[in-house]
C-alpha cells in the first residue's frame, strides 16, 4: 500500500492507529501489538497477498537462528555460533539472490557461453533488499551479543512495521526494539503526533508534487526521446537527479512521520546530501542506513582501512560495487556503484596529499559526479545513458534548433509565446524552460533545513498549521490517482 494513495492516508493509518492506543488504554498491550503486527502484514500483503508466507517464513527461521546465536546459546546443533551464523547469512542471502539475481544470472550465463537456459521470470517481492538486510543484521548482533529481546511478537513488530517495510531506512535491532516495547510509547504522546504529521506532510508534498512532476521528463527524456539536445539532456538528467532525492527523502520523511505517531523516532536517512563538498560527505549524507550496513557488515570486516593503502582502495571499491548491485541485477547498476567506489578513492588520494578546493567549486565537482552518477542509475541500456551523456556534451545544439523533431507537447505550454520565446531565447531553453524552472525551483534543498531537522527542532502549533496546506495538497493528488509507485520500491 503506497503511502501517498488515498486508501492508506484516510482509511489505513487512522484506522491503525485509533486501534492501537485504543487497546493500549484498556491495557489490551499483547492485543495492541499482535493488532500493529496484523496491520503490517495487511500492509504489506495489499500489493500481493502470495508474498505473506514469505515474509513470514522469513521471520520465523531469523527468529530461530538468532535465538540460537547469543553468547549463551548451547550447542543442540552440533555446530559453533560462527557456524549457525553462516548458516543463517547465507540462507538469506540465497533467498534474496533467487528472487532479485537468478534471472540476472541465467542470462549473463547465456550471453556469455552461448547457451538457452530459459528464465525463471520470477516477480520481486516488495521490500525483499530492505528486510533480508535488516534481518541479516540481526543475526549478526545477536553473535555479537547485542540482542537482548527473544519473543517472537516483539520480533515480528520489528520485522514488520510498516513505516518501515517497504523502503526502509534499514533498522539496527537496538534503534527501534527498544522503543516498541517501552512502556512511555504506549500512550498517544501529542508533541509526536505533531511532528509526526509535519515530517508526513512534507514528505508527502515532496513525493506526489515535486517528484512526480519532474518524473514526466525525466521519463520523457530516459525513456522516450530518440535523441536530447544540450539543454534537453542537461534538463533530463537534473530531473532525476532531483526527482530521486524527492522521491527517496519523501518516502523516508513520511515513513518517520507515520513512526512517529506511534512515539518511535527511525533513523535518519537523508540529511541533505545535495549540500555535500566531497563524495565522502555525500554518502554521509544519502541513504545514510545503507551506508551504515555496507561500512559495519561489507567494508570492516574486509579490513576497512586498517590495512595497507591499496587493500584499503581495493575494499572500498568492492563494497561500493556491492552497492550498486545490491540495487538491482543490471550491470548498470553495478557500474554505478564502481564509479561511486572510484570516486571515493580519488577523494581519498586528492585529501591526502592535503589537495583542497574552494567550496563553490568543491560542491560543483562533487554535484556534477553524483548527476553522471544518476544517469548510469535510472538508464534502462547502455544505449539509453549514452543518449543523455552524448547530448550533455553537445555544446553545438546549445544555440541552434534541435536535429529531431519538436514534440507538440513541448511547445504547447507556451501557447502564442512560444513563437517570441524561439525567438529571443536559444531553442532548447525555449523549450525546456517549464522543467528548468521546476529544477531551479527544486534547488532550494541547497539552502533550506531538511524535514528531519526542522522535525527535531521546536515543533510550534504555526510550523504544524503551515504544513496542513501541503498535506491537503498531497491528498488531493493521491484521490486524484496522480501519485506513482515510489522509486525504491523497485530496490
Amino acid at each position: 500500500m503506497l503511502f501517498s494513495s488515498w486508501q492508506f492516508i484516510l482509511l489505513f493509518l487512522p484506522a491503525v492507529f485509533s486501534g492501537y492506543f485504543l487497546l493500549n488504554r484498556f491495557r489490551r498491550v499483547v492485543s495492541a501489538k499482535v493488532w500493529l503486527v496484523a496491520a503490517n502484514l495487511f500492509f504489506y500483503g495489499y500489493w500481493d497477498w502470495r508474498y505473506l508466507p514469505l515474509i513470514a517464513g522469513s521471520i520465523l527461521f531469523n527468529f530461530g537462528i538468532g535465538r540460537e546465536l547469543g553468547p549463551e546459546a548451547g550447542s543442540r546443533w552440533g555446530a559453533s555460533r560462527r557456524a549457525r551464523l553462516a548458516v543463517g547469512v547465507t540462507a538469506n542471502l540465497l533467498l534474496l539472490g533467487y528472487f532479485k539475481y537468478a534471472d540476472f544470472f541465467i542470462s549473463n550465463v547465456n550471453s556469455r557461453l552461448g547457451t538457452d537456459l530459459a528464465l525463471l521470470r520470477v516477480a520481486l517481492p516488495l521490500g525483499i533488499s530492505f528486510f533480508t538486510f535488516q534481518q541479516i543484521d540481526y543475526l549478526v548482533d545477536s553473535y555479537r551479543g547485542k540482542t537482548h529481546e527473544y519473543r517472537l511478537l516483539n520480533y515480528a513488530l520489528f520485522v514488520t512495521f510498516f513505516p518501515h517495510l517497504i523502503a526502509g531506512p534499514i533498522v539496527h535491532h537496538d534503534d527501534v526494539m527498544g522503543q516498541l516495547t517501552s512502556r512511555w510509547r504506549w500512550t498517544v504522546r501529542y508533541s509526536y503526533v505533531m511532528r509526526g504529521l509535519f515530517a508526513f506532510s512534507l514528505g508527502l508534498f515532496k513525493k506526489v508534487v515535486i517528484a512526480d512532476t519532474l518524473a514526466l521528463w525525466a521519463n520523457w527524456g530516459f525513456d522516450q526521446a530518440q535523441s536530447l539536445d544540450f539543454f534537453s539532456a542537461w534538463g533530463t538528467s537534473l530531473a532525476y537527479t532531483f526527482q530521486l532525492y524527492f522521491d527517496f527523502s519523501g518516502y523516508s520523511d513520511m515513513a518517520i512521520g507515520c513512526a512517529l505517531l506511534f512515539n518511535i523516532w527511525l533513523p535518519m536517512n537523508f540529511n541533505s546530501p545535495y549540500k555535500a563538498l566531497d563524495i565522502q560527505d555525500f554518502w554521509r549524507r544519502w541513504h545514510m542506513t545503507l551506508s551504515r550496513f555496507l561500512r559495519e557488515y561489507v567494508y570492516i570486516p574486509l579490513g576497512g582501512n586498517r590495512v595497507g593503502v591499496a587493500q584499503a582502495a581495493a575494499n572500498v571499491l568492492v563494497t561500493f560495487t556491492l552497492g550498486g548491485l545490491w540495487h538491482g541485477a543490471s550491470w548498470l547498476f553495478v557500474a554505478w556503484g564502481a564509479l561511486h567506489g572510484v570516486g571515493m578513492v580519488t577523494h581519498r588520494v586528492w585529501s591526502g596529499v592535503g589537495c583542497r578546493l574552494p567550496k563553490p567549486w568543491a560542491w560543483g565537482a562533487t554535484f556534477l559526479f553524483v548527476n553522471a552518477g544518476w544517469v548510469l542509475f535510472r538508464a534502462k541500456s547502455w544505449g539509453d545513458a549514452q543518449k543523455v551523456f552524448s547530448g550533455m556534451l553537445d555544446l553545438e545544439s546549445a544555440l541552434s534548433l534541435p536535429t529531431q523533431a519538436i514534440p507538440t507537447a513541448q511547445l504547447a505550454w507556451g501557447g502564442f509565446a512560444m513563437d517570441g520565446l524561439l525567438s529571443s531565447l536559444p531553442a532548447g531553453v525555449a523549450i525546456n524552460l517549464p522543467i528548468l524552472g521546476v529544477i531551479a525551483a527544486s534547488a532550494m534543498v541547497l539552502t533550506a533545513p531538511n524535514t528531519i531537522e526542522m522535525a527535531r527542532s521546536e515543533m510550534t502549533v504555526r510550523r504544524v498549521v503551515g504544513a496542513i496546506p501541503l498535506l491537503g495538497i498531497g491528498i488531493l493528488f493521491a484521490v486524484a490517482s496522480m501519485s506513482r509507485v515510489f522509486l525504491y520500491f523497485n530496490f
